[in-house]
């Protein structure tokens, strides 16, 4: 056992052996550092933290926290009367050298692969069910913001947020067909796969084997590059010259992100060379959907003239690159994500704490496919997106996850840079250059 002090430094209790993984921490009111709240059972309320992140601070008489996992202490106080604060930037060194050497899980591959069993599959009601309140509303929508450009173009304007959604929504059917976890017949799984990629201007084939490299090393620090925000080390920044430094700034800047990245994303996906993601048959998917794409805008202007492409269906589209951008950084981009060497790489480790979970209220929940709950799905990629709540719900496995709000999520903007020392991502500013 650890009793933790004011300081937020661990000091050793006598009588208790180094291998006791109850830790007790004293009601000391003003304790200095971060609570996040992750979860709220009845009277209990669940609080995480990373051991290599920052001291806990709460109010509360009674909490105990169980060291879970060797890089995370979860506490829980009565749930009345607990205060959970922001993050603070001030590290704490909880003099526990052997206990920050491992950020590894220790959950047995034959635990986390049980539980995924039981939500991964297809669910052909549910699967229809969600491209009928999805592509239905999305052609509605489409056609009344196209009625009212001349009459009411400022509905027309309004509308445009909700049609992103609608699209996001489209490009998660479109993931989850990429995951052959959609629909249970391979051909129809991809023939859906195929044209709900052409309607978010996404090769389904190409994507779907970059994606798939994506899931296999994500967090991995030496196989970067398959389907991930651009990130390179604090010591990669300072070895490269005022040049590249300058390049990275600007492929990182929160502007660049957010308001050039879609028309890259949207751009870049039409021309693509040979890689280890695109062999013959990716190309070929990036072709045939280029010439849907094609000759869908050509049927749209011949039927309603460039306006219906331009006003219409294009800001709607740049609107849910931005959103699916910004969702993408933020699963994956946050102060104590997961990343490791190859040799220390562990792939349910990588699943869980290196991907967030993105705290959305219902509405954005739905129009996202319940992406947020990106730890689930990157532990149990064949679980449709319909299960996820349902299987990070049923399973105290789950809770280990990084909480997210969307002004967190917006503040990560910032991170730019992983510091191999401190284990965690940092902004150019906490760098000081060589």
């Amino acid at each position: 056992m650890v009793g933790i002090s004011g300081s937020g430094v661990a000091r050793p209790q006598k009588g208790v052996g180094p291998d006791d993984t109850s830790v007790l921490i004293r009601q000391r009111k003003g304790y200095p550092g971060l609570t996040r709240l992750s979860n709220v059972t009845g009277r209990l309320a669940v609080v995480r933290i990373t051991l290599i992140g920052h001291a806990p601070e709460f109010h509360g008489a009674g909490a105990i926290a169980e060291l879970a996992r060797p890089a995370i202490l979860r506490f829980y106080v009565p749930a009345r009367g607990c205060r959970a604060f922001p993050p603070s930037r001030r590290q704490v060194s909880f003099g526990m050298a052997e206990l920050l050497q491992s950020r590894t899980l220790e959950v047995p591959r034959s635990e986390w692969t049980a539980i995924v069993a039981k939500y991964a599959g297809a669910d052909v009601r549910r699967a229809l069910w969600q491209v009928a309140n999805t592509l239905i509303p999305l052609a509605v929508l489409l056609w009344a913001m196209y009625a009212c450009l001349d009459t009411a173009p400022w509905v027309t304007a309004v509308l445009v947020l909700p049609g992103a959604g609608l699209l996001v929504r489209t490009f998660i059917i479109m993931h989850d067909c990429a995951h052959s976890s959609f629909l249970p017949w391979p051909k129809v799984n991809d023939a859906l796969g195929f044209v709900t990629g052409v309607l978010t201007l996404t090769p389904f084939a190409q994507w779907r084997r970059d994606h798939a490299l994506h899931h296999a090393s994500s967090g991995d620090l030496d196989r970067r590059g398959h389907g991930d925000v651009p990130t390179i080390t604090v010591k990669e920044y300072l070895a490269r010259d005022a040049r590249g430094r300058l390049i990275y700034r600007l492929l990182r800047h929160p502007l660049a992100l957010m308001l050039v990245g879609p028309l890259h994303l949207m751009l870049n996906q039409r021309f693509r060379g040979r890689s280890k993601a695109t062999k013959t048959k990716q190309l070929y998917s990036v072709w045939y959907t280029n010439l849907a794409i094609a000759a869908a805008i050509v049927a749209s202007i011949l039927l309603w003239g460039p306006r219906a492409f331009l006003l219409v269906y294009l800001p709607c589209m740049y609107v849910a690159a931005a959103a699916g951008i910004w969702l993408f950084y933020v699963q994956h981009q946050f102060e104590d994500a997961y990343w490791e060497t190859h040799e220390e790489w562990d792939y349910a480790t990588a699943a869980i704490t290196g991907s967030s979970h993105l705290r959305l209220n219902p509405i954005l929940q739905w129009f996202t496919g319940s992406i947020g709950l990106h730890h689930v799905h990157h532990i149990g990629p064949k679980i449709p997106n319909f299960r996820l709540q349902e299987a990070h719900d049923d399973n105290p496995i789950f809770e280990a996850a990084p909480s997210m709000t969307i002004r967190e999520g917006i503040k990560a903007l910032r991170l730019a840079l992983y510091d191999e020392d401190t284990k965690r991502l940092v902004r150019f500013s906490d760098v000081q250059a060589a």
